[in-house]
């Protein structure tokens, strides 16, 4: 038997060994991922905590899971209020992994890290103040975040420019996170990783109750 062939069997059984423990015990919460990941299950199993591509952020955008996220310690996640991810348009992050952790990224639009949710009830735009930061920092800006001007109600002078968010093209850089201006008690719009539940993260999201 060729040395090839053995070192790809122990890799496949190496990544499956992987994805049963993540299903049994996984991270204690949801993390942002760099570009590319596939789901958690899969970047789980495939990631062998190399830090490679932490090396080859530019930005110093990602760092090691800490110790209390169980098997996914050590693996590489955003923290998009302290750094977000610039989605460089040559992901050295994809390229340098070895093991495809992290794949299937050619441009921007291609990235599906998460998605930005709006707190209503915490955003200075939905307030009536004039402000535009996350609008004006998405690096998608009038694509993945536009603004919607909407009578302030009860007021015949004065506007609402109101931040939305479109899922469907939102990359969940969290770049509008990490610039909001609002810190109390957390920033008014955050970003959702992919593959976790909305509800934990804010009560209210582009007028939903």
């Amino acid at each position: 038997m060729r040395l090839s062939s053995v070192i790809a069997g122990l890799s496949a059984a190496a990544v499956a060994f992987q994805g049963v423990a993540y299903a049994v015990q996984g991270p204690a919460k949801s993390l942002l991922r760099p570009p590319g990941a596939q789901g958690e299950g899969d970047f789980s199993a495939r990631c062998i905590k190399c830090g490679k591509c932490m090396e080859a952020c530019p930005y110093l955008a990602l760092s090691p899971a800490p110790g209390d996220q169980g098997i996914a310690a050590g693996t590489p996640m955003v923290d998009a209020r302290a750094q977000a991810c610039r989605l460089c348009e040559d992901f050295p992050c994809v390229e340098a992994c070895p093991t495809n952790a992290l794949r299937g990224i050619e441009g921007r639009s291609d990235v599906r890290m998460g998605t930005a949710v709006i707190d209503e009830d915490l955003c200075i735009a939905f307030q009536g103040m004039r402000c535009e930061v996350c609008y004006r920092a998405c690096p998608l800006i009038d694509e993945a975040i536009t603004i919607d001007y909407r009578p302030r109600e009860g007021d015949d002078i004065h506007a609402v420019f109101a931040p939305q968010v479109v899922p469907d093209v939102c990359p969940g850089c969290g770049l509008c996170e990490q610039r909001c201006p609002v810190s109390d008690p957390a920033p008014a719009i955050v970003v959702v990783p992919a593959g976790a539940q909305e509800e934990p993260y804010v009560p209210r999201r582009n007028g939903a109750a």
